[in-house]
């Protein structure tokens, strides 16, 4: 079989080796050509065939050129007849007409590569002659394969033969009409082409005032940036000249705190002068706002140097039952009162803990401190778990009480450093608001964690998680690869 190639997604021949389609066995209309008037016919019929399957215009004019040229390239073989037909039920509905012939030479390569540019065919070729057949499959919603088939006998049965001038009239009529239709859509493109460079010089100005927006932007973002660095710098030379200050002046008044607590303990001593009432009040004063005037000054230097980063750890197996002893006795009572209780765990098995117990003290300190400074009623409650997580392991350290509590708007504001929550619960209940910002950071230099929840009148609960920091040591080691 020869196989002409196809170069137009609209038409082509068969490329598989399969058997090409073909009508039935008794197809809607056949035609002999024996002449040339019998191709300006088949022109004719097969545009008037096309017209009445609701084909559009270029698919008309492409089918009846298709099927002229393949008409005059076979003009001369024996038998040479040409049949329309439509594909039966059971296929796409589809227009075939066939070209067979008993007889001649073979069809011209060039004429089948035109014809498979217009429409799809299949060329059979033998020894006892050869039929092509051209396939052009109908438009969609037509009146069903018997309406159709109607349709087109009853136009091919009305079919008068034509001359070669009505051909050619027929032919001029339809490139005059191809003509209009390609300046139609040229003017189309012309248009669309028109409309395409208005959007474009609009999304170009458009692009150009973006981009003049974002250079401002950004202008204005370097120097915002510019400025932040600078006070940046500036925070930062005033947190260090903070520092400064607070070691110095830390230094500076313990020598004197120092020396007031020590001579207000000679004076309060057994062996010196006798003191009256009176004296020995005001000294005992003296001597208190002195304990507490150190304490206070203590903490500040602790506080400098943990900022500065000069405040050392000094990790060591810590005995939690010694530890939890040591803070009843500097809170054996609460407050003193009988309506508040400081309660404390019985550790019957004591978890293990390596970490800085100097600094571990006085973060219980200064929690437990701070529950029973503004507790009425009620207890406060120290306890003590092990972390459950085992990938990491950590004790947690809980100090609840029953006290006043925060308001939620303040609980963002209580870990400022000098920052006192106002209210009635301060009256005679000195502070500096140092207690829970020194507590955090002694925290977060023990890598661990403080967090705090309150509810007002119903109480506050703070929770320390500190990491052991012996296991640490371990896993850095084995990261390492060290001993």
């Amino acid at each position: 079989m020869s196989v002409a190639a196809d170069s137009n997604p609209r038409g082509g021949a068969s490329h598989d080796g399969r058997p090409a389609a073909s009508g039935s066995a008794d197809p809607v209309a056949s035609f002999v050509l024996s002449s040339v008037q019998d191709v300006f016919g088949l022109r004719r019929t097969a545009q008037q065939a096309a017209a009445a399957l609701a084909f559009e215009r270029q698919d008309q004019v492409r089918l009846a050129t298709a099927l002229s040229e393949l008409g005059r390239d076979r003009l001369g073989c024996h038998g040479l007849e040409v049949s329309f037909d439509l594909v039966p039920p059971g296929r796409p509905t589809a227009l075939l007409v066939t070209f067979a012939w008993t007889g001649g030479p073979p069809p011209a390569k060039e004429t089948l590569d035109l014809a498979a540019r217009l429409v799809r065919i299949d060329h059979e070729a033998g020894p006892a002659g050869g039929r092509i057949i051209v396939t052009q499959p109908l438009p969609a919603g037509g009146a069903g394969t018997a309406g159709q088939r109607a349709r087109l006998r009853k136009i091919l049965e009305g079919v008068t033969r034509s001359t070669e001038a009505d051909d050619l009239r027929a032919q001029t009529r339809d490139l005059i009409a191809t003509l209009e239709e390609t300046r139609a859509q040229r003017e189309e493109l012309r248009q669309l082409n028109e409309e395409l460079e208005e959007t474009n010089r609009g999304v170009l100005a458009l692009y150009t005032e973006l981009t003049q927006e974002l250079e401002t932007t950004n202008s204005g973002v370097l120097a915002l940036h510019s400025e932040l660095e600078d006070k940046r710098q500036q925070l930062l030379e005033a947190s260090e000249a903070k520092t400064r200050f607070w070691t110095n002046i830390s230094h500076e008044l313990r020598t004197p705190v120092n020396a007031v607590v020590a001579l207000s303990t000679l004076l309060l001593a057994p062996d010196s002068h006798a003191l009256t009432d009176e004296q020995r009040e005001q000294i005992e004063l003296i001597a208190s706002s002195g304990h507490t005037l150190l304490s206070l000054v203590s903490d500040l230097l602790d506080v400098a140097k943990a900022e500065a980063g000069h405040l050392d750890i000094h990790p060591e197996p810590v005995d939690l039952r010694l530890l939890v002893a040591h803070l009843s006795g500097l809170f054996p009572g609460g407050r003193g009162d009988d309506g508040v209780t400081f309660v404390t765990p019985r550790l019957e098995q004591q978890p293990t803990l390596v970490t800085d117990e100097t600094l571990l003290v006085r973060i219980l300190r200064n929690l437990v401190s701070n529950a029973l400074k503004f507790t009425e009623r009620g207890e406060v409650r120290l306890d003590v778990r092990v972390d459950p997580e085992p990938t990491d392991p950590a004790v947690v350290f809980t100090v609840t009480d029953t006290g006043v509590g925060i308001p939620p708007e303040e609980l963002n504001r209580v870990f400022e450093v000098f920052y006192q929550v106002r209210g009635p619960h301060q009256r005679g209940r000195p502070g500096t608001g140092l207690g829970l910002p020194y507590a955090r950071m002694l925290a977060e230099l023990l890598n661990g964690t403080l967090t705090l929840t309150s509810t007002v009148g119903v109480g506050t609960r703070v929770e320390v998680r500190l990491p052991d920091l012996g296991h640490e040591h371990v896993n850095t080691q084995n990261r390492k690869g060290g001993p």
